[in-house]
């Protein structure tokens, strides 16, 4: 890197300090900010960490480049790119590379993708990314021989054992903060993580397990309507008691019912799943789409968005098929949801129906693209991707205002199911996760539920009611899981999955 024909003992070292310097500040901030790094035993445990980290890289960097130098060097451009990608994300979002945020990463669409493009990501990503890349390809190396290698490669696993024994003092402090060292330790944070998605995506299900078959139990004409929203927390609803008035509107709708409840998780996979089963499981059970469908209810799904379970029914529009028969800005937004909704409803020659809306509305960091202009009604608002450059008043606006742009969808959608006054009506509204704006430096979502902020965890359940139709227990709180018994309980499904206690109604 510095010299050509580098022996690739030294090469390996020179990598390793350079991997330590340029990607390890948010490391080494989080191990200064949870210990007194001015006492002693606070020095010597960052300087372990400094050492074990410089000869633990220098272990395997070296071996994957004796194996093959066009192989290993490879890798480390790759780890050069992807290091500086990761390193950018965590200094602006405060996100944590772990198990959930990969599966977060590979479940993200193009659009969702390049709505983080900023000139700070060009930058991390030139500078940390590709220059280091550059001198990497540009050196040569050279091997050494095989028995010298062995004994390097002895050498330096006998001194990692005794380093670890020695250090043996400091593995309560690191086991207690393992999951945030290990998720922030480049390049391992992404390459242990992706690995263990993988092997926890193959050891699912690879078909959902069906459920007993059900029965409709009457002929009375129902219709629920669940409405997943995206990334919205229940801490900025005024219904909720936030002293913004982001639900003008559904104040004013008679029968609208709030419940408090709290995701299951912080990522939009896990709890969309966590609304569409009956329980909770690690296990992919038959969805409530995919069994009411099986069993005769009549079932639509609309969606903006994207990581759902497999929907198998025949009713599954994107956004791309709904665009066809739409006019108006509206249609650019999550209203084309709407759009031909009643006369769809209308045509159904069956008599229960469930409708999912999966809306895509105050998902980040572009908040104030999410809504039509006339419904910015409070200014000035973030128009960063760049979240923290932003002040704590425009970022909330910003979010805001996608919070009024839902209260108007949920309303519409309310008048809409008014109209059809042969049907009972229910209408289910629940997200699928929360969002940080800028508590305690953290930002949208992703962190690991069990240390994850309120604001990513609690969630709005927002129920209304036509006339007569049904009625409501008492208990003002709920779960992501009391969804499916309630649709089932509404639409007067008889099943022996079927759990009373988890209806919210009578």
């Amino acid at each position: 890197m510095l010299k050509n024909n580098i022996k690739i003992s030294y090469f390996a070292l020179i990598i390793s300090f350079f991997n330590l310097l340029l990607y390890h500040l948010p490391f080494f901030r989080f191990v200064t900010n949870n210990l007194d790094s001015s006492s002693l035993s606070g020095i010597l445990l960052i300087g372990s960490l400094v050492l074990i980290a410089l000869v633990l890289n220098t272990f395997l960097f070296y071996i994957g480049l004796y194996i093959s130098p066009i192989v290993g060097k490879f890798l480390l451009v790759v780890f050069a790119i992807v290091n500086s990608i990761a390193v950018y994300f965590i200094n602006t979002y405060s996100v944590i590379i772990d198990k959930t945020m990969i599966g977060n990463i590979l479940n993200t669409n193009l659009e969702e993708s390049s709505s983080f493009f900023s000139f700070g990501l060009v930058m991390y990503l030139v500078l940390l990314g590709i220059i280091p890349s550059i001198l990497i390809i540009k050196t040569k190396v050279v091997r050494v021989k095989f028995k010298k290698f062995l004994i390097h490669i002895a050498l330096t696993f006998i001194f990692i054992l005794a380093f670890v024994y020695i250090n043996s003092t400091n593995w309560l402090w690191i086991d207690k903060n393992s999951k945030s060292l290990g998720a922030l330790a480049m390049p391992w944070s992404y390459v242990v993580n992706t690995s263990r998605y993988y092997i926890h995506k193959n050891q699912e299900n690879k078909q959902q397990i069906l459920l007993p078959n059900a029965k409709i139990k009457d002929t009375k004409k129902s219709i629920s309507v669940l409405v997943i929203g995206e990334s919205a927390r229940s801490k900025n609803f005024s219904l909720y008691g936030y002293e913004k008035d982001t639900n003008p509107l559904l104040a004013k709708q008679n029968n609208v019912h709030t419940y408090k409840a709290s995701s299951c998780a912080t990522y939009t996979t896990a709890g969309v799943k966590c609304i569409l089963e009956h329980k909770k499981s690690n296990e992919l059970y038959e969805i409530l789409p995919n069994y009411l469908y099986r069993n005769d209810v009549e079932v639509i799904w609309r969606t903006t968005n994207w990581g759902e379970p497999t929907v198998n029914i025949k009713n599954f529009f994107k956004r791309g098929d709904l665009e066809k028969d739409c006019e108006g800005d509206g249609c650019n937004y999550d209203e084309i949801l709407l759009n031909g909704l009643k006369e769809q409803i209308l045509a159904s020659k069956k008599d229960k129906i469930l409708l999912v809306l999966h809306t895509s509305t105050s998902h980040g960091p572009t908040y104030n693209k999410k809504y039509p202009e006339k419904f910015n009604k409070f200014t000035p608002v973030c128009e960063s991707v760049e979240l923290a450059k932003c002040t704590q008043q425009e970022l909330l606006n910003a979010y805001d205002n996608t919070i009024v742009y839902t209260d108007y969808i949920l309303s519409s959608l309310i008048d809409q199911l008014k109209q059809l006054e042969t049907y009972n009506s229910a209408m289910f509204y629940i997200s699928d996760h929360g969002e940080s704006l800028g508590e305690n430096n953290l930002y949208m979502h992703g962190i690991p539920a069990s240390i994850a902020p309120e604001e990513q965890l609690e969630i709005p359940f927002i129920v209304w009611l036509s006339d007569n139709s049904k009625e409501l227990k008492s208990n003002r709180e709920a779960s992501q899981h009391n969804v499916f018994h309630s649709v089932l309980d509404f639409l007067a499904i008889e099943s022996p999955i079927y759990d009373e206690s988890m209806s919210i109604f009578k």
